[in-house]
């Protein structure tokens, strides 16, 4: 459980209506292979020991008292398992029949959970044998005369993971406008688990999908769901055993229907807790309705589950949809949102002149493109928007005809400032050899291009359009007053990955086909600030080599950042989503390059200029990351330290 990650998995065993026996041989068989598995969550279908269709039997004692017997040998065969149970069964209390499920751990009964919503209808005609199940919680003797508590409001709380908290609903509890585990998350349940019998009829199967994930979503939870599937009586309806197994609103794993077997993943209980945590109107309380009943799992199993095996993956660019319809939504969403930010700054104070430095990289290309969007939604003129080059040591013919031809095909006004000149005369006059390409040599360009920005800008009265991305921002990779500063940053919160993909995006809309190809060839561009003389006519400062893999870093940004994960955790999932394609020492070497970045280069980000938030991690001071400059890193490169130890990594 290391992490916080806790494997898990619902079950649909074959069963024979109204066989006990049977059944329970096939649940055994699956407790067994879950536990080869190292499940420490399994959950069956309602009334699986019987069998969910067996009508007017459920008033036969014979088919109670071996549905209790069954239950018995199943307590039984978790002994040793390191794995909580629940399985569905008919139950007795005080004369009157219940929907329940039993939550069973290493050879105990933990308790029993009524269903609270009783379908009358015409498939499921349930209030012809079970009554509706009582909430607060009550004790009763089951089973050797103990006492077990019996009630719908049961959590279920691990020892050894404090936030990994179950609870139960049962089928139609979930169909219901208000669904019982709303009650249970804001009580403290992290898990909810749905032992049902669900019929299929055409299209429920998407229906039902949906419902998962939608409720997962509202309580900011994991949501197991095992459904009835073949062996149940056919005479009126088909059950497919369609399992599911959410996580906030996403589908980890799912069945394919018509199948009976395990479906297994790993939820994520510390990324549940942080959505949580973030989300300051999800109040949790310590309702006193409520009653907790806790299980340890034994040391044996938490060596074996030091790092529990993910079969769940992890995307390389978390920023990005891998889905091609998905992701061109996404960019023309966020196309429109800086587009949109920009004009509405412009209405604001009467400006119809823009002003941006282009060089033929990718986000002056992008900065650009959104600047002659937000000219058009306005009906301005877009020669007034002046893109401005300003070559110098390291620019290559490159990127400086791409700059030149991008600007005239948009139609956009080209000013061409050299500034060799001038930055030899700034050298001179501060004393700095320039034939010591050192950080004073570099910036010294950068401050200039952003001065001559803006006083052209004055010249023309308009503003400054910032160009500078999210992930230069996260790593204060940009020169101090020099493209750090703007007066609308547009691609601020644009992670560099997802830069490219815009301007690829806008390249697939494109009729021009010479547009096209210039837009292209940026992308197909080294990214380079290009400070330094070229090497034959090309680019010889890539920013990659000094900084790190962009990949790496959005990764590291977007799971540091989303849900405040610890060094230990991004590494592990970084191995995880890099497997292949970056030795551990490669990411551990950068990994360690993000935080030192991150920490020392906060003073940077804490004066950046406005700028439009597009997805849901962005760095502004006034918003996402409220952060003090001088903040230590210490405890987070005493991890980083662990870590090198732990995995032996020699750099």
């Amino acid at each position: 459980m290391k992490h916080g990650f806790v494997k898990v998995a619902a079950a649909t065993p074959m069963v024979k209506v109204a066989d006990p026996t049977y059944n329970t041989q096939q649940i055994v068989e699956l407790i067994h292979k879950a536990a080869e598995e190292k499940v420490r969550v399994l959950v069956f279908p309602e009334l699986c020991i019987t069998g969910y269709t067996c009508g007017d039997l459920f008033l036969q004692n014979t088919l109670l008292s071996e549905a209790k017997e069954s239950l018995v040998k199943i307590i039984r065969e978790t002994k040793n398992r390191n794995m909580v149970v629940v399985v569905g069964l008919p139950i007795m209390k005080l004369g009157n029949l219940y929907n329940t499920a039993a939550v069973i751990f290493e050879g105990q009964l933990l308790g029993i959970v009524p269903k609270v919503n009783i379908p009358n209808y015409s498939e499921f005609y349930e209030a012809r044998y079970f009554g509706i199940g009582n909430e607060k919680v009550e004790y009763i003797d089951i089973i050797d005369e103990k006492e077990i508590p019996f009630g719908a409001n049961l959590l279920f709380r691990c020892n050894e993971l404090q936030d990994f908290i179950i609870s139960v609903e049962i089928c139609e509890d979930l169909w219901v406008p208000i669904p019982p585990s709303s009650r249970h998350a804001l009580a403290g349940a992290t898990v909810i688990v749905n032992p049902s019998a669900s019929n299929e009829t055409t299209g429920k199967d998407i229906y039902r999908k949906d419902l998962v994930c939608a409720q997962s979503a509202s309580i900011m939870g994991a949501y197991i769901y095992a459904s009835a599937g073949e062996g149940e009586s056919t005479s009126d309806v088909v059950f497919s055993g369609h399992n599911l197994i959410a996580e906030n609103g996403t589908i980890l794993k799912e069945a394919p229907r018509f199948t009976n077997d395990l479906t297994i993943s790993e939820i994520d209980i510390q990324k549940l807790v942080s959505e949580r945590r973030r989300m300051s109107t999800f109040c949790t309380n310590n309702d006193e309705n409520y009653t907790f009943v806790d299980f340890t799992f034994t040391d044996h199993a938490l060596k074996d589950q030091l790092e529990t095996t993910l079969t769940r993956t992890f995307a390389k660019t978390p920023f990005v949809p891998s889905a091609k319809d998905k992701r061109d939504k996404r960019c023309e969403e966020i196309l429109n949102i800086q587009a949109f930010g920009l004009k509405k700054r412009l209405m604001h104070i009467g400006c119809k002149n823009a002003v941006v430095g282009i060089s033929g990289g990718l986000d002056s290309t992008l900065a650009l493109l959104v600047m002659v969007k937000a000219y058009d939604l306005l009906g301005l003129d877009r020669s007034n928007i002046i893109a401005v080059t300003m070559p110098c040591f390291g620019t290559t013919d490159r990127t400086y005809n791409n700059a030149v031809t991008l600007t005239r095909k948009l139609g956009a006004t080209l000013r061409e400032i050299p500034i060799r000149e001038a930055v030899l005369l700034h050298l001179k006059d501060i004393g700095h050899d320039v034939n010591n390409h050192d950080v004073t040599y570099e910036n010294a360009q950068a401050r200039e291009r952003t001065q001559i920005l803006m006083n052209v800008a004055n010249q023309s009265n308009g503003i400054v359009v910032g160009t500078g991305d999210m992930s230069e921002l996260a790593l204060g990779w940009a020169t101090y007053n020099g493209d750090h500063m703007s007066m609308y940053g547009v691609n601020c919160s644009v992670p560099k990955t997802l830069v490219r993909y815009l301007v690829a995006y806008y390249a697939d809309t494109l009729k021009d086909q010479e547009l096209r190809d210039i837009l292209l060839d940026v992308l197909d561009t080294p990214v380079s600030p290009e400070l330094l003389p070229p090497e034959d006519g090309k680019i010889s400062q890539k920013t990659e080599d000094l900084v790190g893999p962009y990949e790496l870093h959005d990764f590291f940004l977007y799971y540091v950042m989303r849900f405040g994960f610890t060094p230990g955790k991004v590494f592990r999932l970084a191995k995880n989503a890099f497997a292949g394609d970056y030795e551990d020492v490669v990411i551990y070497k950068w990994l360690r390059t993000f935080y030192w970045r991150f920490f020392t280069q906060q003073f940077k980000r804490n004066c950046l200029p406005d700028g439009p938030k597009v997805g849901s991690v962005a760095v502004s001071p006034r918003g996402d990351l409220r952060m003090p400059s001088d903040a230590s890193s210490a405890v987070w490169m005493k991890e980083l330290d662990e870590i090198k130890q732990e995995y032996g990594l020699t750099i």
